[in-house]
């Protein structure tokens, strides 16, 4: 399994495909938190085409992981 570490001074991050599920997925790991996403075709492509507005919102991380707020999971 090929994996990509992309990173910079405020996150580190494994990127690589998973293909043990039903389908392809990208799966994503957090190196310093050691959090894993799993995102299919149609969530990525959702992330393609939200609004520049839409996308600041959801991927700020004041939101969540840099709050006193537990985070979802």
């Amino acid at each position: 399994m090929d994996q990509w570490i992309i990173a910079s001074e405020f996150a580190e991050v494994a990127v690589s495909l998973d293909t043990d599920a039903n389908g392809p997925r990208l799966r994503v790991e957090d190196l310093r938190g050691g959090r894993v996403r799993y995102l299919d075709a149609l969530e990525l492509e959702s992330v393609v085409w939200l609004s520049d507005e839409r996308a600041r919102e959801l991927l700020d991380p004041s939101a969540g992981r840099w709050s006193d707020r537990p985070a979802d999971d």
